[in-house]
């Protein structure tokens, strides 16, 4: 949902409800959190590197797989995010979806440490400031109970690994959000090739995915995370 890669650009330095990850990284043990300081660096620098058309490109394939993947579950809506910079996905994925009749709901920052409140996306206007530089909807606040309503959650996420460990920016948004997801529900991230790896250093409280959503290979399930 966002690029927060350098002090130059928006929201750097700063853990929004995209960062997920931990429940803060300061907790982790220090092994862990070196480690995943150490690859949250390669990742951003793969993703600095990457060319306007390279992210243009990605985005098409992913809102296309996307849609596939929305297509074959029930009636509700999709928990996204919106992303900025380099981060996978874009705002026609998002638009996508309504058009496709899905209702579209986007994380809203909690004034305090918690679970993710959620609101309507229902189009680029009813986007607005919100807190740690990012977007974020002036519909109506939905509470986080929201969330249980999704018949597909998408996140964002810096990687992946095969046993659906994910690794975020640290902030614990989504860690905290997570574990409201109903069993059964598929918790799916948007990654760039490359960012499916065979390990993430992960910590016990560290939210799982069910999958990923690839640009060339398109949607890919990670192993049994207790999800249903």
């Amino acid at each position: 949902m966002l690029e927060r890669e350098t002090a130059h650009e928006p929201g750097a330095g700063r853990a929004g409800p995209e960062d997920g990850g931990t429940r803060g990284d300061d907790a982790a043990p220090p092994g862990v959190a070196r480690r995943k300081d150490a690859l949250r660096a390669r990742l951003l620098a793969g993703r600095r590197a990457l060319t306007t058309e390279q992210r243009a490109a990605a985005a098409e394939e992913l809102r296309g797989h996307v849609l596939e993947l929305a297509q074959e579950l029930r009636d509700g809506p999709v928990c996204a995010y919106l992303p900025i910079g380099a981060e996978p996905g874009s705002t026609a994925l998002l638009d996508g979806l309504r058009a496709a009749g899905r209702s579209v709901l986007l994380p809203v920052v909690p004034p305090r440490p918690g679970p993710l409140d959620w609101a309507a996306y229902t189009g680029p206007g009813s986007l607005g400031p919100g807190p740690l530089g990012l977007r974020e909807p002036t519909t109506p606040r939905l509470g986080p109970a929201a969330l249980r309503t999704a018949v597909l959650v998408l996140v964002p996420a810096l990687a992946v690994d095969r046993a659906g460990r994910r690794l975020g920016r640290g902030g614990g948004y989504y860690d905290r959000t997570l574990g409201a997801v109903p069993p059964g529900v598929p918790v799916v991230a948007l990654l760039h090739d490359g960012e499916l790896l065979d390990e993430v250093p992960a910590d016990p409280h560290d939210q799982p995915v069910t999958g990923v959503v690839l640009p060339t290979p398109g949607t890919v399930a990670t192993g049994n995370n207790g999800r249903g």
